[in-house]
């Protein structure tokens, strides 16, 4: 049986290895550390696609290292202690440490990560770990204070093309072949980043043609031959992002309905509930917000009634928090708010706090200032007693600013209504 395309065209060696120059470039963190042949225990997150399997094996292989490779889909304690017994059984006749590497490590429960920390500690093994979740969420802190996390990014569109050229020139099947890539955007667009979506896709297209007749590949014939072919492609959850993007999409528009059926589509496909939960506790905060403070609390025991029922009774929770989701009020009044904060401070930079604000442990500060004229609040009717608090040259800024929702515009009153004309409309 023949090996797919992205399978062939996997890079045998460090040198042949294509994007992530930001680690991997000249100066960069990672490529210091392989230089000198002493690389720490690792966590690599990304997308799918970007290389993060090939990267841990050529690692390796760079090294001269040993490398033992588990699925966290698969495997459990128990092939863990089998791997560090078999390294400390080797001892005295290994010159190196060995690499474990741990595929989709964010799937490990914390028993089997905990499994790890006696080994990653003492040095027996040299940990490398894939990820596609946020390892923050996702790997436990005391493994995560041991290893250093590296950031992969989507391949640039000049990578792809990179890729797709090579693949056209050097993999033995394709350089039998007559073809001429004219177009490569959509292709590109359709891959979104995802090196191995882009040469299946494209080995997908290519068989299409008879055999022995002129490929000459373009858009038109890129969109056309790719509606059929990428149904079967994405069958094994290809298709992660733009399904999560519909979910959160439906539940943005209020429509229930569509919003449950794309949870369907990602229960069905294997995905991660606390993935999907995840994503609903944002949802709640971006979309919702102020509009119906209950949805975070919902969205919330949400995550954490999923983490203790499991599958299959935790799809009902995940249906019923999306769907009071959907039928919430939206507004998004907080997460404008944020928005417009942070785009102050990186136009007006590190403003001074105003000395009233600042805190005065000490009698020197006191002495200058600190804290002088800051008047408590408690001390005033009703809680409440105007003054700055904010820098003087943006003392009169907005930040948030009531959409639609009722919610949000009986909070913009009670700021107007407090703050008369500090705080006026625009």
């Amino acid at each position: 049986m023949q090996q797919p395309l992205a399978e062939r065209m996997r890079p045998k060696k460090l040198s042949e290895y294509v994007g992530q120059n930001h680690i991997l470039g000249e100066g960069a963190s990672l490529r210091r550390s392989l230089d000198v042949g002493m690389i720490p225990s690792m966590i690599l997150w990304g997308p799918p696609g970007v290389g993060k399997t090939t990267l841990a094996h050529l690692i390796g292989q760079h090294l001269n290292r040993q490398i033992y490779t588990l699925s966290a889909i698969s495997s459990g304690v128990k092939d863990v202690r089998e791997v560090i017994q078999k390294v400390e059984q080797g001892g005295m006749f290994q010159n190196t440490t060995p690499i474990l590497f741990i595929d989709e490590i964010h799937r490990f429960s914390k028993a089997q990560q905990d499994s790890l920390l006696g080994a990653v500690e003492k040095g027996i093994i040299t940990l490398i770990g894939a990820t596609t979740e946020n390892p923050s969420f996702e790997v436990i802190s005391a493994l995560l204070s041991r290893c250093q996390v590296f950031t992969l990014k989507e391949h640039s569109k000049e990578d792809l093309e990179f890729l797709l050229d090579r693949a056209v020139k050097e993999d033995k099947v394709l350089k039998t072949k007559q073809i001429t890539l004219t177009e490569t955007s959509a292709l590109i667009a359709l891959s979104g980043g995802d090196a191995r979506k882009l040469l299946n896709v494209f080995e997908i297209i290519i068989s299409t043609f008879p055999e022995n007749e002129e490929i000459t590949i373009t858009n038109e014939i890129i969109l056309q031959r790719s509606q059929q072919s990428l149904a079967v492609y994405d069958k094994n959850g290809e298709q992660h992002y733009d399904i999560i993007s519909a979910f959160i999409k439906s539940i943005r528009g209020s429509d229930a309905n569509a919003a449950v059926y794309w949870l369907a589509r990602m229960i069905e496909g294997g995905e991660d509930p606390k993935f999907i939960a995840r994503r609903l506790i944002i949802s709640a905060s971006e979309d919702i917000g102020l509009a119906n403070p209950n949805a975070l609390l919902m969205a919330n025991n949400c995550f954490q009634a999923i983490d203790v029922i499991g599958f299959p009774e935790s799809r009902i929770i995940l249906a019923q928090c999306t769907i009071y989701l959907a039928n919430s009020p939206k507004g998004n009044g907080a997460y404008m708010a944020i928005n417009r904060a942070q785009q102050e401070v990186k136009s007006s930079g590190s403003l001074p706090v105003p000395l009233h604000l600042r805190n005065a442990p000490t009698k020197l500060m006191r002495d200058l200032g600190y804290g002088k004229g800051y008047l408590y609040s408690h001390d005033y009717p009703n809680n409440f007693i105007e003054q700055e608090f904010l820098p003087e040259v943006i003392k009169n800024k907005q930040f948030f600013k009531a959409g639609s929702s009722p919610k949000e515009k009986e909070i913009e009153t009670r700021i107007q209504q407090l703050w008369k004309e500090k705080y006026r409309e625009e």
